[in-house]
């Protein structure tokens, strides 16, 4: 009985295992719970301009110029009969006066209020107003004005506040392919900004500037970008935005650039009391053409070939001589008479500079003093007056340093014109500033003492020959 009950147990035992495991086995072989799906943050792949602007932009300002400009008066004043049936001072009539108003823009590049812009975005300007980009206004003066590379520095009183600014870059790492920006007000629309690369550098775009040495961009640049910043991709400004070549006065893709480094000798000359001071090279030359290549056997056309040098100037004392060809200057490659000036120009006075130059076919370094143009002879400037053709007209000795304010060639000796009164016997004649007066009835001039002692002469008969633009004219004038 014991044996039966203890199997009857196990009997009831395996029953209970076998109803079990198959239970045991759905629970385990029950496919497990999938994870709950986890989001996936989208990465930023794409590149942004964002960061660069930002830190660039607000040191990028609105320029307002305004200009009081005289209304011609009446074609008709010229003419006797018009001035005796109607009288002059109702062809006169009250002389009025009209407001031009100009827009551009400019960069603040020092942090005390110092403003680079355009030249020709405020020349003439009676009041200039800068708006920054938080849309503040203030006044502000012109502290340096430099024609010949069409820039000027202005000023705004902020007090000890220290405003964004863009720090300068060598522009002469930049090559061709490099991203930049362009930031500035175009059109007035406000401040915008616009990409490209650099297309060209050392690029001519005559009658913008002396220094015809400017950066090529395909970023837009339009009306009103004068002035502006062109940015490099590391925040820092390498041109400030100048011309365009355009049929339409809309953006083609082609916009010019003055280089920083040209920049930067404006900016310096904060500091000798607003006046531009550049170096001075006393020699001028002609770029190498194909033909003169030849001739030198030079491999290819390259480099400027000497023609003159000015009497114990630099570029004599440094030994530089007629026929040399100048092909780089510190290390930087000379490619023609552009490139030449441009490297001039952007060297500060007082240091020295090193010259490579072919002569004879070899290449040697010849070491430069950076001088400023000499007042060498002095001027004794005068202004003529008496029953003379050329009354009227005021001349000076020509020197090296006047030739650099009247923008004309340093090399040119002689007694030129420097302002012509209107309605003088000198402007009736049709003399004009940066005339040379050559001879005076047959008598070669040379300096303003010849020329005062031949108009005391006299005479019932003048003959007035004068230079310009290099052509030689004689002018006849009945006494």
């Amino acid at each position: 009985m014991r044996f039966r009950g203890k199997l009857a147990r196990l009997a009831l035992i395996a029953l209970a295992l076998a109803y079990a495991a198959p239970a045991a086995h759905a629970q385990t072989a029950k496919p497990a719970p999938k994870p709950a799906p986890q989001k996936v943050v989208p990465q930023r792949g794409e590149f942004s301009y964002a960061p660069l602007v930002k830190k660039a932009a607000p040191a990028v300002v609105n320029i307002y110029a305004r200009r009081v400009v005289q209304r011609r008066p009446s074609p008709f004043l010229d003419d006797p009969f018009f001035r005796r049936f109607f009288g002059e001072d109702v062809l006169k009539g009250i002389p009025r006066e009209r407001i031009e108003n100009s827009l551009g823009s400019g960069v603040i590049v020092r942090a005390d209020g110092l403003i680079v812009t355009n030249n020709h975005v405020i020349r003439e300007a009676s009041e200039i107003t800068v708006v920054l980009a938080d849309r503040r206004e203030f006044p502000a003066r012109i502290v340096v004005t430099d024609d010949r590379t069409d820039l000027a520095l202005l000023r705004i009183n902020v007090g000890r506040e220290r405003l964004p600014h863009v720090a300068l870059r060598d522009s002469d790492q930049l090559e061709v392919g490099d991203i930049v920006l362009a930031i500035g007000n175009p059109f007035g629309v406000g401040q915008t900004v616009t990409s490209g690369i650099i297309s060209a550098l050392a690029r001519t775009a005559e009658g913008v500037s002396d220094y015809s040495f400017f950066i090529q961009t395909d970023a837009a640049i339009n009306p009103g970008n004068s002035g502006g910043a062109l940015i490099g991709m590391d925040g820092r400004l390498v041109g400030i935005n100048t011309a365009i070549y355009s049929r339409t006065g809309g953006s083609v893709g082609i916009g010019f650039a003055i280089p920083a480094n040209m920049v930067a000798t404006v900016i310096a000359s904060e500091g000798h009391g607003g006046k531009v001071v550049r170096a001075w090279l006393g020699a001028s030359g002609d770029t190498v053409t194909a033909d003169i290549a030849k001739g030198l056997k030079l491999k290819r056309p390259i480099g400027v070939i000497v023609t003159k040098t000015f009497p114990s100037g630099p570029a004599e004392a440094a030994g530089l001589k007629v026929g040399d060809v100048i092909v780089g200057i510190d290390g930087k490659e000379v490619d023609d008479i552009q490139a030449l000036r441009f490297r001039i120009a952007t060297l500060a006075v007082g240091e020295e500079a090193s010259l490579t130059v072919l002569r004879e076919g070899k290449e040697e370094l010849l070491s430069l003093q950076l001088t400023p143009p000499p007042e060498i002879p002095p001027r004794e400037t005068t202004t003529l007056r008496g029953r003379t053709p050329l009354a009227g007209a005021t001349v000076a000795n020509m020197s090296p340093a006047l030739a650099e304010e009247m923008q004309l060639d340093s090399l040119q000796q002689g007694v030129v014109i420097t302002q012509v009164s209107g309605n003088s016997g000198a402007a009736r004649v049709g003399l004009q500033p940066g005339d040379f007066i050559v001879q005076i009835n047959g008598a070669k001039i040379t300096n303003v003492a010849d020329l005062k002692a031949e108009l005391e002469k006299g005479a019932q008969r003048w003959q007035v020959a004068i230079r310009r633009a290099g052509r030689v004219m004689t002018v006849t004038i009945e006494g």
